[in-house]
């Protein structure tokens, strides 16, 4: 995904460039403090030395801002989902779907402000709806496409739930879970228990087996 170039059509230079990340920064460091539903454009001016004028040169809202801000965090999430969704065939699901999980569990930590941000308020902004159901509808087909390749190599069992209903379930059921670990809610702000369970949960729906 490129980023977005200024609203008004200049090229970016080196200045603009440094006032964009400016925002950017100041964005993700308040979030890591508030909520985003209770953050003005204002403090983001503040926080980041810009004007009003430069700020709304480059994004229309704050709506803008944090969805660029979730587009850079997910551009390395279907790499973290690659483990497993890309794997070569004939080997066990189970290390490489735990290598994927543990590499989300990771982003998520890293992340945890921008992205509990865009699970709490993705349906309060248009822009924002479609922005994470065409993100979590791309995780939802690559995991779909594993899990037909799979039974049809004979790792996964065939039957059950069509392939896309069971990925939707599994990538949407995974997102909750990293939420509430973002959020600090016991037992997943323990990030083994998180790992082992959303692990767990998906070797049992997929492969029809619990984790070694």
């Amino acid at each position: 995904m490129t980023a977005p170039t200024p609203r008004r059509g200049r090229a970016a230079t080196p200045v603009t460039r440094d006032v964009r990340a400016a925002i950017l920064e100041a964005t993700e460091s308040l979030l890591a403090r508030r909520p985003f539903d209770k953050l003005a454009v204002a403090e983001i001016l503040a926080a980041a030395g810009v004007s009003r004028a430069s700020f709304y040169f480059y994004f229309g809202g704050k709506h803008d801002v944090l969805a660029e801000l979730v587009r850079g965090a997910v551009q390395s999430g279907h790499a973290t989902a690659e483990s497993w969704t890309a794997r070569a065939g004939g080997g066990p699901p189970e290390p490489a779907l735990r290598r994927s999980v543990t590499a989300g569990s990771e982003l998520w930590r890293r992340k945890a402000p921008v992205l509990r941000a865009i699970v709490e308020n993705w349906h309060t902004d248009p822009q924002l709806t479609e922005l994470w159901t065409v993100l979590m509808a791309g995780f939802t087909a690559a995991t779909a496409e594993r899990i037909e390749r799979d039974r049809a190599e004979g790792v996964a069992p065939r039957g059950g739930l069509p392939a896309d209903h069971l990925a939707s379930a599994l990538t949407w059921l995974s997102e909750r879970l990293q939420y509430l670990a973002a959020a600090g809610v016991a037992p997943f702000d323990d990030e083994d228990v998180l790992v082992d369970t959303i692990t767990g949960v998906w070797l049992a729906a997929v492969y029809g087996s619990p984790p070694r």
